[in-house]
């Protein structure tokens, strides 16, 4: 009894001598904690949302996410190099590489921080540099074959030649089934002026990969260069066939059919590498020369002047447009270009004598007779006689880019050097289009404060609820219901930034929220639009415990969920359960309202992504039945017919989705209907 009163008395006296000054401390200890911890998460939060942007490829958005994290917590190497990602994406490499270089300094053994800077290099043409950089990338990372070929292409770039050889012999030892590097042995091989050793490559490469298009184009540049014209034309046709969006391809097949007098495939060719490469000089120049061969002057004239727009002193096109208005009876204009030529070649005795016919026309007698006198005294010392008219032969000859002989006026150019264009290996342009495939579902519709930037221009989806909503609760912007939402531009991205900011200050000032839980819904949208997925969920989520009857809560709580999911599965992340409960929120929300026919769409693209056909061509079809205009319905559920073998069915809803407005449905038909 004694111990059990001393024990209760020694308890008591430790407590009271307690000082107030460590229990102070170590509350402050734990709020420091806390409000490190909960900046931490909002850091990380921010910055998962700007990888979520930068995977939707909303790249000006992502980038004002990665600012935010970048001015809290500048010695983060992400911010730096996922921003780095967003500007190549938008063709700022100079950004892009000083993004690079910043998140380099602060850690320099990320891999693919070298990767990225070494292809914004290669853009900007810096060779040498991005060799540096792939140096780095293979240190880090030996085994990668995309870092080796990189390299070994700025060697050959920057003309390196032995560099490139040694590099080529060891990837030839290591990969020794890699038909690309005996390509690049090849090319390496020509410019040393080997042709055995490179046709010997070059044969090895087309052994092991006979489907490489730049492989073809190479064998081709071997026909052209010794005037095998057919050989070459069939060559460069396997190469169109396989990469057909290569526009010198079609420009060395034309030289090769206008040579065997194929003018009409040579015109098409140049033609198709305009549409691929509007400002293609060689294809201009050529086409220009061909239009003249066949009497199209004025559409001739249309070609060089594009030309001499963008060369204001290239004297051959000069003097091509000048025969051309001559011959279209713009006198003036032939006088001036004739001018500008005898100006820079004043012994062109041949532009003198058409300047002089041309002074003549319009009376300009005295004129005319200074240009004749100059001819007649240069025949006193030597007799040049008319202009040679084409030849069948004359015709069939061509002229390199740089050589300015005007006798050779009239012929058509090739490239001084012919060239493969090559695809340099890399995770970039884009990562966030690795999701992308060739025949991809149409989008989800959603509530959003944006407008559509889908291709059915003429619909406008409605809900009866949504607008109740728009109605009664007044929100700051009108909620919309879209599908394919458009890209935010970097003042709208702010603005909607201020709003959320706005929504959340009166938010905070509540004090009963369920009188204004609308504003949730406000926010939760604002959220949705800047892919905030998360916090538009913990939005949705509390307004569902005040409310649980708002059909649009759990619509865009599954949309969102949704959104997220696929995103998680870029990463490697398994979203199987969370798309159960996107899949829940959905039957909630139909449960509510049935008629809603997005709602129904919505949950069908949830089964079609998880290849749960049977139920997506169920919700389509009764999405379609509320609906017949619903054009992305028609589209998606097209495309899961393809996916189970039903091709009729399917090419029947993608040609109806290409009726009511979704073009791109014509070219998956095309395809389907090739196969």
């Amino acid at each position: 009894m004694n111990g059990t009163a001393f024990s209760k008395t020694h308890t008591f006296t430790k407590k009271k001598r307690c000082p107030l000054l460590p229990r102070a401390f170590w509350v402050v200890f734990f709020l420091l904690t806390f409000f490190r911890l909960h900046a931490q998460y909002n850091i990380d939060r921010v910055l998962m949302a700007g990888r979520s942007a930068l995977y939707y490829e909303d790249y000006v958005l992502s980038m004002q996410y990665f600012n935010q994290v970048i001015n809290a917590k500048p010695y983060l190497y992400e911010p730096w190099y996922f921003r780095a990602v967003a500007k190549y994406n938008l063709d700022d490499y100079v950004g892009a590489e000083s993004d690079c270089n910043e998140a380099v300094r602060l850690n320099p053994y990320i891999v693919g921080l070298y990767d990225l800077r070494g292809i914004c290099r290669i853009r900007q043409k810096k060779f040498v540099e991005a060799a540096a950089d792939y140096d780095k990338a293979i240190a880090l990372d030996p085994t990668s074959q995309g870092f080796w070929y990189n390299r070994a292409l700025c060697r050959i770039q920057s003309k390196d030649y032995d560099k490139a050889n040694f590099e080529l012999d060891s990837m030839m030892v290591r990969w020794s089934k890699n038909a690309k590097v005996y390509q690049l042995k090849c090319e390496v091989c020509l410019q040393q002026k080997d042709t055995v050793a490179g046709a010997k490559y070059l044969d090895k490469s087309l052994e092991l990969d006979p489907y490489d298009g730049d492989v073809w184009t190479l064998r081709a540049m071997f026909s052209l260069a010794n005037k095998k014209w057919k050989d070459a034309d069939q060559q460069l046709s396997r190469a169109i066939h396989l990469k057909p969006s290569v526009a010198n391809n079609y420009v060395n097949r034309a030289l090769a059919r206008y040579n065997f007098n194929n003018l009409r495939g040579a015109m098409a060719d140049y033609d198709k590498a305009i549409e691929l490469d509007p400002n293609n000089f060689l294809a201009h120049y050529n086409r220009g020369q061909l239009r003249v061969q066949v009497g199209d002057d004025n559409r001739a004239i249309e070609d060089f002047d594009f030309i001499i727009q963008r060369e204001p002193n290239n004297i051959m096109a000069i003097f091509n447009r000048a025969l051309l208005r001559d011959r279209t009876g713009d006198i003036y204009g032939a006088i001036d270009d004739y001018t500008k030529v005898i100006d820079q070649y004043p012994n062109f005795w041949t532009g003198l004598q058409y300047r002089a016919i041309c002074y003549r026309k319009l009376g300009m007698t005295a004129k005319a007779e200074m240009d004749e006198f100059r001819i007649f005294k240069a025949q006193m010392d030597k007799h040049l006689g008319r202009q040679q008219r084409w030849s069948s032969k004359k015709k069939r000859e061509t002229r390199k880019l740089s050589d300015i002989d005007l006798d050779k006026y009239n012929q058509l150019v090739e490239a001084d050097e012919q060239e493969v264009e090559h695809e340099y290996s890399s995770a970039y342009r884009g990562r966030v289009q690795n999701r992308k495939v060739e025949d991809e579902y149409m989008p989800m519709y959603v509530l959003s404060y944006s407008r559509s930037d889908s291709d059915v221009k003429s619909y406008t989806a409605f809900d009866s609820e949504v607008e109740h909503f728009n109605q009664t609760a007044s929100p700051r912007r009108r909620i919309n219901i879209v599908c394919s939402p458009k890209t935010l531009s970097e003042g709208e991205t702010k603005a909607y930034f201020a709003l959320i900011d706005s929504l959340s200050v009166r938010i905070d000032a509540i004090k009963d929220l369920n009188r204004e839980k609308g504003l949730l819904v406000q926010r939760a949208v604002a959220y949705t639009v800047t892919q905030n997925f998360d916090a538009a969920i913990n939005d949705l989520t509390a307004y569902v415990q005040q409310d649980s009857t708002l059909v649009m809560a759990y619509w865009q709580r599954a949309v969102c969920q949704s959104l997220m999911n696929e995103f998680a599965q870029s990463q490697g992340v398994e979203s199987k359960l969370k798309a159960l409960s996107a899949i829940d929120d959905f039957s909630r929300a139909l449960k509510l309202n049935p008629a809603n026919a997005y709602i129904l769409y919505d949950r069908a693209n949830v089964y079609a992504a998880r290849k749960e056909y049977k139920k997506a061509v169920d919700d389509y079809t009764q999405a379609i039945a509320l609906d017949t205009n619903l054009a992305e319905a028609y589209y998606n559920r097209g495309l899961v017919f393809l996916y189970s073998g039903e091709h009729d069915k399917g090419i029947e809803d993608l040609s109806k989705a290409g009726e009511l407005g979704l073009y791109d449905a014509y070219s998956v038909i095309k395809k389907y209907r090739k196969k």
